[in-house]
């Protein structure tokens, strides 16, 4: 993983630039000793690390406007970031360039019962947005399994899911308004309260642009009414492809459960060691199907699904009794990834999407490739919708494990596109998978979404060396363009 080369003319002038963003925030709000920045040098994916130049904590939307303008005017690059929390790299620092944290951006600013909304500010925690409705029956659906310490902003970034997206949608399914501010500093808003709004979707372009075309300060939510009963049904598998052929038969069966997540055995016992949650440990594979809706539909699908779980060779199977027996359910698989750095000194965690029915055979692949690399992996997914996150166990201090790692992972995505999935469903694709993108996309497909990020962003300030693994200026585009004899470039209309 290559980012671009430092701007050795930016760096001359880092003393200028730390100035200039201290009048615009004053007091502690500018980072710029390199032992202080050192907690901003990565994000989650932690494999990858670099200091930036020098990390800004603005308070207000007018700062960040400030900020964006500067940088602009004077040619200096911006990274955002929430609460770090992503997997991708997407808010790995750069060394020539400016770290924007949001994090003080803290505040739920309105709850509308009646219009089923919360505004709040991009720091708020995904979790935090639930909190605040709680007590009057309503959450937030989107959960990643960070979602205490992810910020909501962040989500927007990268298109969140978690385990309820099956049924209940990803982030863009969720999220109705926001304000953001381009990198000439100007202040939009983009949707609100209401369900749709005219034009372009410019709303489902944001969400999961991984900080390249905008800064987002503020954002509207949809909320639900807690359903009036959720239980959870715990299935063992004597192999992970029994299970995978089960997720795809309850669903073509017409049920969609609330979530539907799946975990092979050394998941299992990572996470029946951390958290005691009652998983079989015997079993090669786990189902946590969960039901919600009116309690008599509820319990006609519990029926359902038991009987499609022993039609495809269940070896054990509970069902939640309690509230807390089905939180309990939860918890072992939300503290999978924790767990599973208990029995490993490093993983990586991966993120691909494949067509359900490619389920087993995914699995089946991935076993001979743990093999041939010589590597653990541990297997959480989000199995109803065919989002799986591979955690590549490795020691990082053994010589050459980190890059055995990185090879296991690009054959896994590249394995997912191979089988018609795509390369991410939900952790979006920052530095981790920039260099896979041709396996996806062709050379005009990639520069067609780059035009985009060029209508915004045309000096390629935000987020560079992020998503496109071959960076072009918005002029040599330009160039391409009109050298397949397609209509000229350069005149983009300005959002």
């Amino acid at each position: 993983m290559k980012m671009p080369e430092p701007d050795r003319e930016v760096l001359e002038r880092r003393d200028e630039i730390v100035a200039a963003l201290r009048a615009i925030v004053p007091g502690e709000g500018v980072i710029a000793d390199d032992r202080e920045m050192r907690p901003y040098e990565s994000d989650g994916l932690t494999a990858y690390r670099q200091l930036p130049m020098v990390v800004v904590l603005p308070e207000t939307t007018a700062q960040v406007a400030a900020i964006l303008k500067y940088c602009h005017a004077n040619g200096v690059k911006v990274v955002p970031r929430g609460s770090g929390t992503s997997l991708s790299g997407g808010a790995l620092p750069l060394a020539d360039g400016v770290l924007l944290g949001l994090g003080k951006f803290n505040r739920v600013l309105d709850i509308d019962y009646a219009n089923r909304t919360v505004t709040a500010q991009p720091g708020v925690t995904n979790l935090g947005i639930t909190h605040a409705v709680q007590d009057r029956g309503f959450y937030y659906a989107p959960d990643p399994s960070s979602q205490i310490a992810c910020s909501i902003g962040g989500n927007i970034a990268e298109n969140s899911g978690g385990v309820h997206c099956l049924k209940y949608g990803l982030t863009t399914n969720n999220v109705l308004g926001v304000e953001l501010v381009t990198i000439e500093g100007e202040v939009l808003r983009i949707g609100g309260k209401h369900l749709d709004s005219e034009g372009y979707d410019v709303l489902g372009l944001l969400t999961g642009s991984e900080g390249l075309l905008a800064v987002v300060t503020e954002v509207t939510v949809r909320i639900l009414r807690k359903p009036a009963t959720a239980r959870a049904v715990l299935v063992g598998f004597g192999t992970s492809e029994e299970a995978g052929a089960c997720v795809a038969a309850i669903i073509g069966a017409g049920i969609v459960p609330g979530g539907m997540e799946m975990m092979d055995n050394p998941a299992i016992n990572a996470a029946e060691d951390f958290v005691n949650a009652g998983y079989p440990r015997d079993a090669g594979a786990l189902l946590i199907v969960e039901l919600d809706g009116p309690e008599v539909e509820v319990d006609f699908l519990i029926d359902r699904v038991r009987e499609i779980a022993e039609a495809n060779g269940a070896t054990s199977l509970r069902v939640s009794e309690s509230e807390d027996e089905r939180n309990n359910f939860w918890a072992g698989r939300k503290a999978a990834f924790p767990a599973v750095g208990r029995i490993s000194p490093d993983y990586m965690c991966m993120d691909g999407t494949i067509p359900r029915r490619q389920l087993p055979e995914i699995l089946s692949r991935m076993t001979r490739m743990s093999e041939k690399y010589g590597l653990r992996v541990a297997n959480v997914f989000h199995a109803g919708d065919g989002n799986l996150h591979p955690l590549i166990l490795f020691d990082a201090n053994q010589p050459g494990e980190l890059e055995r790692a990185e090879a296991f992972g690009a054959d896994i995505l590249t394995t997912c596109v191979e089988l018609g999935g795509v390369l991410t469903g939900e952790h979006g694709v920052g530095v981790e998978k920039r260099d896979l993108m041709g396996s996806m996309f062709s050379e005009i497909d990639l520069e067609q979404q780059q035009r985009v990020k060029c209508a915004w962003d045309p000096k390629g300030l935000l987020n560079p060396g992020k998503v496109f693994p071959t960076l072009h200026r918005c002029a040599e585009l330009g160039r391409m363009h009109v050298a397949r004899g397609q209509l000229p470039f350069p005149d983009i209309p300005r959002f």
